[in-house]
């Protein structure tokens, strides 16, 4: 299936990494990993920095999957509010899950600085707007939850709202610990950059088509008619880890994104802070380097690729008219827009290590709003265990978590 359909910004704006081809032999590699996006780079820099020999498979050219169609905003928020959270999983769970993805901004900023790889990274402030007076009552609740565990929040009534960012709004809450990024740019900049620092391989081109365990770890065949042995594998595909796994842990659902043309910087709105809202499916919005402005949202069950693709026009006009209300003032025109295929998980967390009774097999499924900063931690928790490491985050986003 196709992930995406329309014109992804980050695929047009930035070149197609060619360099690499098919696998074209049987090869031997300490780990094998699965999906070349932002989650696969970010699993192959992990390993790579701590000398642990990789090589990473892709049926498409690189990063060409969901990453070129994310709009990259990270956010310690997941979409599910930690007061609905606490709800419906244990309290350690679900405050260490919020904690957790606030400290993987930092370390994902940390990454670009010390590879000092231009990822487009910027620190943002994040907007998450009340979009009525039902959702004044849970940003209330929202806000009050986040200073008990002492997590970064402050409160806008609509005054304050109103005269710093001219939004008509009932209250937000407000943070400074976001930031956004070029997804696709940053895992063609880490496989690249591990490519000539540490021998990385890389194989686009190569869809897996079977696998079997053995008392060495697995071996892979591929389409062509080649295997790849390997003692651990790393399935980092999104939606299309299914696969791989034994039953379904996910729901498939499509979303909508365009971006501008580029506007003059005074026409964007204060702090060029990430915005999103309470009510569901949310809208957002961000900024991007050339003064675009990039919405999304209008997320509906995915059904199949035609109904997804045909409703592209619709829902690009409904981005539109939701800009235009939060923002009477301001008029742009878009310039590209696409639709893309994710998974969300019930409680709005990832899935990372293995699952049970699958050894040595370490899943890093980044599903939700926040797929790059779960897919950090992925990366962090998967190496320790292929260390022989222990990460007390696993028990937050195992597969057996309560």
């Amino acid at each position: 299936m196709d992930l995406y359909a329309g014109l992804p910004y980050w695929l047009i704006k930035n070149p197609l990494f060619n360099s690499e081809h098919a696998l074209k032999e049987n090869i031997n590699i300490d780990v094998a990993i699965i999906g070349s996006g932002i989650t696969g780079a970010l699993v192959a820099h992990e390993l790579c920095s701590h000398g642990i020999e990789c090589a990473v498979i892709d049926k498409r050219p690189l990063c060409t999957g969901s990453s070129a169609a994310s709009t990259a905003q990270l956010q310690y928020e997941i979409d599910i509010p930690l007061y609905q959270l606490l709800k419906k999983i244990s309290e350690q769970t679900a405050v260490t899950a919020y904690q957790s993805s606030l400290q993987s901004i930092k370390d994902i900023q940390a990454v670009f600085q010390q590879t000092k790889l231009d990822a487009e990274f910027e620190r943002k402030p994040t907007l998450y707007l009340a979009s009525d007076k039902k959702g004044l009552k849970e940003i209330e609740k929202e806000y009050k939850v986040r200073k008990q565990y002492d997590l970064p929040v402050e409160f806008l009534d609509h005054t304050l709202l109103q005269s710093e960012y001219s939004i008509d709004k009932p209250g937000a809450l407000r943070n400074y610990e976001s930031a956004q990024m070029d997804a696709y740019k940053s895992a063609i900049l880490l496989l690249d950059y591990h490519r000539k620092h540490n021998d990385l391989k890389l194989y686009p081109y190569t869809p897996v088509t079977s696998y079997t365990q053995n008392s060495n770890g697995y071996e892979l065949s591929t389409e062509q008619g080649h295997t790849i042995h390997c003692k651990y594998l790393v399935i980092a595909a999104g939606y299309e880890a299914g696969k791989f796994l034994p039953k379904k842990i996910m729901d498939l659902l499509s979303t909508y994104a365009l971006v501008s043309e580029p506007v003059p910087k005074e026409a964007l709105w204060k702090d060029e802070c990430l915005i999103w809202e309470t009510a569901r499916p949310y809208f957002y919005m961000r900024t991007t380097r050339d003064n675009r402005i990039m919405l999304g949202g209008e997320d509906i069950k995915f059904k199949n690729e035609n109904l997804r693709d045909a409703l592209l026009d619709r829902k690009t006009n409904n981005l539109i008219s939701n800009f235009e209300k939060l923002f009477p003032d301001k008029k742009i025109k878009v310039d590209m827009s696409w639709c893309g295929t994710f998974s969300a998980t019930k409680d709005g967390l990832p899935y990372i290590g293995e699952y049970p009774g699958m050894k040595q097999m370490y899943f890093a499924l980044g599903y939700g709003g926040n797929g790059i900063t779960f897919s950090m931690i992925a990366a962090q928790i998967i190496r320790k265990k292929i260390k022989g490491q222990s990460d007390s985050r696993e028990m937050v986003f195992g597969f057996d978590r309560k």
